[in-house]
């Protein structure tokens, strides 16, 4: 919607639980963000976020938290990050961190943790001793290409497990709806360029792979587990 400003009236919605301002152009959130207590899912990804405020960490019931695809930096992190005890899913991927608050080693309920196309040049000491964590995605940094990228922890004597996010077309703007159209009718006709050459072709009825930035823990999106089909 093109909001640049968090919206305040917000604030007065006090049983909001989920809140979804996605792919806008948000630089700064409010320093009483923590006063929506009752929010437990919050999609921030795509937007212009350099830095968060310490009430964040106010949000207690937080599960699932996206700010993916922004323009945070490390200095930004509040220590704050700490306090959201209650996290499953936190996806920081796409911003330009290499290092995160210490005190997060005290997010013992974190699941999935998503790092993916940062900074990183060394695995943050605490993730290791994360006990619940089975996801963590480093792709595309600094590390992963020393180590051999798409590389990704999983729990000891686990087998590793390949997962596609999925979005109904109907919940993609217009712009990412004909750029994935686009790109499936190349693939269809054998076509695409370079960067579709020798690609698996995944296809789903009324379904489609989003780009990137796309918010990947929505209710109404759905992990499947796919087989390849090599293009010949």
């Amino acid at each position: 919607m093109g909001i640049t400003i968090f919206p305040k009236c917000l604030f007065k919605l006090t049983n909001l639980d989920e809140l979804d301002l996605s792919r806008n152009s948000i630089q700064k959130l409010p320093d009483n963000i923590g006063n929506c207590s009752s929010l437990r899912f919050l999609d921030l990804h795509s937007n212009k976020l350099e830095a968060l405020p310490k009430s964040i960490g106010n949000l207690a019931g937080l599960t699932h938290l996206n700010l993916s695809n922004n323009r945070l930096i490390s200095a930004g992190l509040p220590s704050s990050l700490g306090c959201l005890t209650s996290l499953n899913i936190l996806n920081l991927g796409m911003n330009q961190l290499d290092t995160l608050p210490p005190s997060m080693e005290a997010l013992d309920s974190l699941q999935e943790l998503g790092l993916f196309d940062n900074l990183f040049i060394h695995l943050p000491e605490f993730v290791r001793g994360l006990r619940n964590l089975t996801k963590l995605n480093m792709k595309r940094t600094p590390l992963s290409y020393v180590q051999g990228d798409g590389e990704e922890m999983q729990k000891e004597n686990s087998e590793p497990e390949e997962h596609v996010y999925l979005v109904h077309e109907s919940s993609l703007c217009r712009t990412c709806l004909k750029r994935c159209k686009d790109q499936e009718e190349g693939l269809m006709r054998g076509g695409g360029g370079d960067a579709y050459e020798e690609k698996m072709i995944r296809t789903y009825k009324g379904l489609l792979v989003p780009n990137s930035v796309a918010a990947v823990h929505q209710d109404v999106w759905r992990i499947r587990k796919v087989e390849h089909m090599q293009i010949k």
